[in-house]
């Protein structure tokens, strides 16, 4: 029994991890028998072909020859860099699931574009930005949940793109601005252990106040010549919603999305180096959240200690400024954001006692809810009076998360209800046909509105393409991976919305003719149960070829599949994937014994490792 420095028990996931250099087990398998073409399976071919056919159409619509958004170019938290980096969200994942390769092509010309747009742009009055919005292309300087959210396409590029040199360069320089390696930025004291200000970006660190015209960009005509997405209707409004953002000096829970960077950088090959500083960094979050009875402060002074107002700064648990065009007060605490920090540290030590933080954190809010008119609430928020911002209920939010992870029967019973579950349970057989037919409709709507839109590049800022911006992939990725989609929008009880977070799900597929990610022309999957140790998926070929399909276990190949049970046979695996050849018109259900969590995460595509 072992026990490490943030007082929490180590299974012994942790020091069992396979290095991403060693070489998987290849076993094939070979599936002849004839299965009639299932409904979900035609649904999700159809699914994905629609989402590929939109995306071209968004693009033609949206995006100029140069592959640059066509909008109103300006600096801002609501509608800057990070949101015209976000028109492309989830085609990524799209194509890593099994869509064209023109998906992938438009989404990195649109990455490559957007940098040279937003490069090029320069403010007036913003200081940090008049040398360009972004320097050495990332952000000049801005917070996590703005950077996390432009980073929401650029950290799943890998997953499609692994040997890419480009993303590669940029995945290292961008994680060397936060590990300290980059000596011209210093975002990070690695004697603290802390990323010194909540805004921080290529030219390092914000060391004063922040003031509102850093968040609210030049002045523009707000609610004139644009629509506001936050609902202000002057200038004068947009610079008053910033009002209070002023303590960023000192470190916060936001900033601890950078260690999504260094997952990556490991994961492309940089070395043992990204890991051990994503884990330093993450550890020093779990110190913090012990020393502060088990909640994760959202306030670090520069000596790297928990602020005596622990609850402070911009984001943080007593975070609620005032609306100017209600003039109310709003909660806005975005330290639930933090947990995709949590999840990392699983991925990159195979270890539990992270994802424990958020358990323990959760308990705590808990057991701070109290009896209103006969029924239960919980708070959501905390200043110097205690807790409050109280909703009805249990306190759930991240609960989801936390029960993907741990695949405990109690932590599901804290996460709530959920219809996907419930068909993992074998309780809601007809949530794939629904999931798939919202996903589709969802897609239609977008389509409508791109159709609707009369603005031109003049007269829309960034954030006016998101809601019409068509990939819609949830059902694909829990249905066919077994996975989580962590996105935004939209926020739910249990989830709040949030970018640049990976993919976390049971299997991956491959094509090894093409050589590429995703499943083959005319396959698709399946997943219809998932435990701590195992899962069940059916694979079908619709096609008149025979398909071979790669399954690995995790999008990082952080699954280790023991192995697979097919027709009653069980083929010892013992590896990081297997692969399956399926005769044209046939399909299988296929038991998976695995070890979850028991590999070093790499994006290697299983050829290659």
């Amino acid at each position: 029994m072992r026990v490490d420095r943030r007082g929490v028990l180590l299974g012994g996931a942790a020091a069992a991890l396979a290095p991403a250099t060693v070489r998987a087990a290849k076993a094939e398998l070979r599936v002849t028998t004839p299965m009639a073409a299932p409904e979900w399976a035609l649904l999700q071919r159809k699914l994905i072909a629609r989402n590929a056919a939109a995306c071209e159409a968004f693009y033609a619509k949206y995006v100029d020859k140069r592959d640059r958004l066509l909008v109103f170019e300006r600096w801002g938290a609501n509608d800057g860099p990070d949101d015209a980096a976000e028109a492309t969200n989830d085609w990524a994942v799209l194509h890593a699931l099994g869509a064209s390769d023109r998906i992938l092509i438009l989404t990195q010309r649109f990455w490559e574009g957007h940098l040279r747009q937003y490069a090029a742009m320069r403010t007036v009055e913003v200081p940090i930005a008049r040398a360009g919005m972004y320097h050495r292309d990332f952000p000049a300087q801005m917070d996590w949940q703005h950077n996390a959210e432009g980073l929401t396409t650029f950290n799943v590029l890998g997953l499609s793109a692994p040997r890419d040199p480009a993303l590669i360069a940029r995945t290292r320089r961008f994680a060397d601005f936060y590990t300290g390696h980059d000596p011209s930025v210093r975002n990070y004291d690695p004697a603290h252990r802390i990323i010194r200000s909540v805004m921080n970006g290529s030219r390092g660190p914000m060391m004063r106040d922040a003031t509102a015209l850093d968040w609210a960009g030049d002045p523009f005509e707000a609610g004139e010549r644009f629509h506001m997405e936050h609902g202000e209707s002057t200038y004068q409004q947009t610079l008053d919603h910033y009002a209070e953002y002023t303590d960023v000096v000192g470190d916060n829970p936001l900033n601890l999305q950078a260690t999504t960077l260094g997952l990556n950088a490991y994961a492309l090959g940089g070395g043992e180096r990204y890991r051990r500083w994503a884990l330093d960094y993450l550890d020093a979050w779990v110190e913090r959240a012990n020393a502060n009875n088990g909640i994760v402060p959202s306030k670090v002074g520069l000596d790297g200690k928990v602020a005596r107002d622990w609850w402070g700064g911009v984001y943080g648990w007593g975070f609620s400024p005032v609306v100017p065009q209600t003039g109310k007060r709003e909660d806005r605490n975005r330290v639930p954001r933090s947990i995709t920090a949590f999840l990392n540290g699983t991925l990159l030590t195979g270890d539990s006692a992270y994802i424990e933080v958020w358990r323990r954190q959760n308990a705590r809010i808990n057991d701070a809810g109290r009896q209103r008119d006969g029924k239960v609430e919980t708070p959501t928020m905390y200043g110097a009076n205690g807790w409050y911002g109280w909703k009805p209920g249990p306190y759930r939010l991240n609960g989801f998360e936390i029960w993907y992870v741990t695949q405990r029967a109690d932590d599901l019973a804290l996460a709530g209800e959920h219809p996907w579950v419930s068909f993992l349970l074998g309780k809601n057989d007809d949530y794939p046909m629904e999931a798939m037919q919202a996903d589709l409709a969802r897609v239609a709507e977008r389509e409508k509105r791109m159709r609707e839109d009369r603005t031109t590049r003049d007269t829309r800022l960034a954030d006016w393409p998101l809601d019409k911006t068509p990939a819609s992939v949830k059902s694909l990725i829990q249905l066919m991976t077994g996975g989580m989609h962590i996105a935004r929008p939209p926020w739910t009880p249990t989830s709040p919305n949030q970018g640049g977070v990976v993919l976390h799900c049971r299997l991956r597929y491959f094509d090894p003719q093409r050589r590429r990610a995703g499943v083959p022309e005319d396959v698709a999957a399946l997943v219809h149960v998932l435990g701590d140790a195992s899962a069940e998926v059916t694979l079908v070929n619709l096609g008149k070829v025979a398909r071979s399909v790669t399954v690995q276990g995790g999008a990082y190949a952080e699954h280790r599949i023991e192995r697979v049970t097919l027709d009653g046979q069980a083929t010892a695996v013992g590896g990081r994937d297997f692969t399956l050849r399926l005769e044209p018109g046939c399909g299988a259900r296929l038991k998976i014994a695995m070890r979850r969590y028991a590999n070093a995460p790499t994006l290697a595509f299983p050829w290659d490792r």
